[in-house]
């Protein structure tokens, strides 16, 4: 039987356990949802999957099947395995946080991605002490030659999928972005549900 579907509610967070040598399967399954990641280290949530890291190391601003997706202390902690999108994913972005939308505009409290992801670690019983910038699967965050950066829609499909494999024990959170106002879930402006499963080795 294949393995069983978890679902990233809309504008939620998740969280699950690695071993080392299994994979993670993170699923658009509508096609146009961004979904932030992060991966911690089981040891010690203080090291991180880190983008400031993995630039330089890569030295490109987008991660493609084969690469190794490293942490603050330099040591990879998922493989980046498989991707059946266009590829384009971002590491510029900080994740979106409640001071976000405020400047966007909204008086009243924003599901955001920071609160999703603190509240997918207390559902592990962890707590990380910092929000690192995720892992932005399928945000398109377009880079033009001046540098500039503008708000893109994905390139993906519905059932477009990554699968990241863990080089050490970590623990990867997602958030299913709640972002509704710019047009990074789609032209729609509405965010939607995502999976994901676990893969053996």
């Amino acid at each position: 039987m294949p393995p069983p579907l978890n679902t990233i509610p809309a504008r939620r967070g998740k969280a699950t356990r690695l071993n080392a040598g299994e994979a993670i399967r993170i699923i658009n399954t509508h096609g146009a949802q961004v979904v932030d990641t992060w991966a911690f280290s089981a040891d010690d949530m203080g090291e991180f999957m880190s983008m400031e890291h993995i630039r330089p190391t890569l030295g490109r601003i987008f991660p493609t099947a084969g690469d190794a997706l490293v942490t603050n202390r330099r040591r990879p902690i998922l493989m980046f395995e498989e991707d059946s999108s266009p590829g384009r994913h971002d590491t510029l972005i900080a994740a979106c946080d409640d001071y976000r939308y405020g400047l966007l505009g909204c008086t009243d409290y924003h599901d955001n991605c920071t609160d999703n992801l603190h509240a997918a670690l207390r559902q592990l019983g962890l707590s990380s002490p910092e929000t690192p910038s995720p892992l932005n699967l399928w945000m398109n965050i377009p880079v033009d030659a001046a540098g500039h950066t503008s708000w893109g829609t994905p390139l993906s499909k519905p059932g477009d999928h990554v699968v990241l494999r863990a080089v050490m024990d970590c623990v990867v959170a997602m958030s299913a972005c709640p972002q509704d106002i710019l047009p990074i879930n789609g032209a729609a402006c509405v965010p939607t549900e995502a999976h994901f499963e676990i893969v053996g080795r």
